[in-house]
């Protein structure tokens, strides 16, 4: 499992750390009652340390994993299945993380992806049946996507829309983030931005406009959304 939490540094969550998520679910509220009890039995400096780790944000420390296990040997003892942990060589790799800038006006213009190679990896649960990721970049979207951030898409071969949803498309010379409604004519679908608060000359800066179905090149879903954190 990668993903990107600060421009150019990709995290590889360890199989530890898939080990510690499972019997953390399993003992919480058994063996601990709190991640200021299990943080304290440990020796972390603070709950946030569990919290992170179980948001797969960090890894465990291989002591930290075998004092867990010492610690709650008789609960884990006493389990009638323990749990199975995905090993490395069997554990999905997750989708590629594919860098993409925006232009000036904050609209990317095309270029195929597939011609540029990944900078990492992402997974995290839930997004195993997705294609690949991208950043998101300007500010249309906002408050749904953030500038920065990165988005787990599904690509719909199909080019089947679902009024409402938020979708990648290439389209034209471009690429872009819209909610895609149902047009006035079954061979047109409207992009519309999120953020409707942005004005210039006191018209909205993210005004919708119509779309051919036909001159969709690309049309993926966005299925899960990883925003930056600011710790």
């Amino acid at each position: 499992m990668e993903y990107r939490t600060k421009p150019g540094k990709i995290k590889t969550v360890r199989s530890e750390t898939l080990e510690f998520i499972i019997l953390y679910n399993q003992l919480k509220g058994k063996a601990f009652n709190g991640n200021a009890e299990l943080a304290e039995a440990l020796g972390f400096n603070s709950p946030s340390s569990i919290t992170e780790i179980i948001k797969s944000r960090q890894n465990i420390d291989t002591e930290k994993l075998r004092v867990f296990k010492e610690k709650y040997k008789a609960f884990l003892d006493g389990q009638a299945h323990p749990p199975v942990v995905p090993t490395p060589a069997k554990s999905y790799p997750g989708i590629p993380m594919y860098e993409v800038s925006a232009t000036a006006s904050g609209v990317e213009v095309y270029n195929d992806i597939n011609d540029t190679q990944p900078v990492g990896y992402m997974y995290f649960p839930g997004i195993e049946d997705c294609d690949f990721a991208l950043p998101v970049w300007g500010h249309s979207m906002y408050p749904y996507l953030e500038n920065g951030c990165w988005v787990a898409l599904k690509i719909i071969h199909d080019k089947k829309i679902l009024p409402g949803e938020v979708y990648y498309i290439e389209w034209g010379d471009y690429r872009m983030y819209k909610r895609l409604i149902v047009g006035d004519k079954d061979d047109e679908v409207i992009a519309m931005s999120d953020n409707t608060t942005e004005l210039v000359a006191g018209k909205q800066k993210y005004a919708p406009f119509v779309i051919k179905k036909g001159e969709i090149k690309k049309l993926c879903l966005v299925k899960d959304i990883h925003k930056k954190h600011n710790h």
